[in-house]
């Protein structure tokens, strides 16, 4: 049964990040996954999604692995949006800190840290920038499926 009070967002790769939001808007989980080959990937993403039962599947990047994470999501029940960088950086950061890749993922560490503060969670001894990506990702989905009517000012820029 899928647990209609969480998201899971995704950033996608061979080092995976996963964070897992409440209906609350709040980051109940975050972490990395490290997969050696496409197919021990493609053999973990059912076992993940069988763990966590999330409603809403929220995907960075695109390619196969979208593709293989949206279908095994839509076959649970979830419901899955698929985005890219550009679009929820838009949304979470300054245009001052997209001007480079090297720019954005040290302002979203900066953010994704300040969201596990906000959120309650335990805090990273290392936060590996797809973790952190994960994190803003899942953030960007709450605000989207409306959880979140607009950024916590903790989390505003």
């Amino acid at each position: 049964m899928l647990d209609r009070n969480t998201l899971l967002a995704v950033d996608l790769g061979l080092r995976t990040g996963l964070a897992l939001y409440g209906a609350d808007g709040k980051l109940r989980l975050y972490r990395s996954q490290h997969y050696g080959t496409r197919s021990q990937l493609r053999r973990g993403v059912g076992g993940l999604l069988h763990s966590f039962r999330p409603a809403h599947v929220v995907l960075e990047g695109g390619g196969d692995l979208a593709l293989l994470w949206a279908k095994v999501a839509e076959k649970a029940g979830a419901r899955v949006r698929i985005v890219q960088a550009h679009e929820w950086r838009a949304s979470l950061l300054l245009p001052r800190e997209r001007r480079s890749g090297e720019q954005a993922k040290e302002a979203a560490d900066g953010l994704a840290r300040r969201v596990i503060a906000w959120s309650g969670a335990p805090r990273p001894t290392s936060l590996r920038h797809d973790a952190a990506e994960a994190i803003l990702v899942g953030l960007w989905g709450v605000l989207e499926v409306g959880w979140l009517s607009a950024l916590p000012p903790a989390l505003r820029p």
